[in-house]
């Protein structure tokens, strides 16, 4: 068992752990076993743009327990600042599958929040035809807005009357991560904010070849997939990523 006290690495603001996602998906099932309220992302260059330009998000990142490096471009960054010579990265639909892969033997509840009700149903379905001793307690479709204080007492009372081990969160970032953060100490489960893992396993998207991946492009790849919805993300957020990366390893450098 991988202890829940690993060392954490920031990349300029977000902590990062180097497990590897076997190791991670053991803590996160330890956690979840337990009913601990337990808050999990997997945090690509996106996210952690978010967490540096939005002050709001900023200040809350680092609630999440466990930040686990969602890209290669952050694999990149660990190794370049701190000579970790990690090789591995954990998308957030790879960590997804091993943690129901390692709760499944526990025949552990899993609560599916956000999306669309299509892409619920099909990523249900997938659950119970790949993991068949596992049961999803229950499915919340995304508002796409806000939960009102009211509302979102009522989510929170749905989720901990359901007895769910598992909330798998996808509302896309950073949205997902104000709500996990936002939920440590009210959610009795370990919440994971995974994104696009639902539309994946929905079949809704299709992953990357993996040469691509390990050349950092698999944002290029989304990219082609959603061009319309994804370009002003990644023209910006990358762009703004390299200048602080080189950035902030020059001050290291210097220091």
């Amino acid at each position: 068992m991988v202890s829940s006290e690993f060392q954490r690495y920031p990349v300029f603001l977000p902590e990062y752990c180097a497990l590897t996602c076997t190791e991670a998906a053991a803590v996160i099932v330890d956690n979840a076993s337990r009913h601990e309220s337990y808050a999990v992302t997997a945090l690509a260059v996106h996210g952690l743009m978010e967490s540096w330009n939005d002050s709001v998000l900023g200040e809350k990142i680092n609630r999440i327990q466990m930040i686990v490096p969602d890209g290669q471009p952050i694999i990149w960054a660990l190794n370049l600042f701190y000579s970790l010579g990690l090789s591995f990265k954990i998308p957030g639909p790879t960590l997804t599958l091993e943690v129901l892969k390692q709760a499944e033997p526990l025949g552990l509840k899993v609560f599916l929040y956000g999306s669309t009700a299509d892409t619920l149903t099909h990523f249900q379905n997938h659950i119970a035809t790949t993991y068949p001793n596992l049961t999803v307690v229950g499915v919340h479709e995304d508002r796409f807005r806000e939960a009102t204080h009211e509302e979102d007492e009522l989510d929170i009372a749905k989720i901990n009357a359901s007895r769910a081990h598992i909330v798998l969160v996808g509302r896309g970032c950073p949205r997902q991560e104000h709500w996990v953060a936002d939920h440590v100490g009210k959610v009795d489960a370990a919440m994971l904010a995974v994104g696009a893992a639902f539309d994946y396993h929905a079949g809704k998207l299709t992953r990357a070849p993996m040469w691509i991946q390990k050349a950092g492009l698999e944002w290029l790849f989304r990219l082609i997939q959603e061009p319309r919805r994804l370009w002003r993300r990644y023209l910006f957020t990358n762009v703004q990523f390299l200048y602080q990366l080189f950035r902030h390893k020059f001050l290291l450098r210097k220091s």
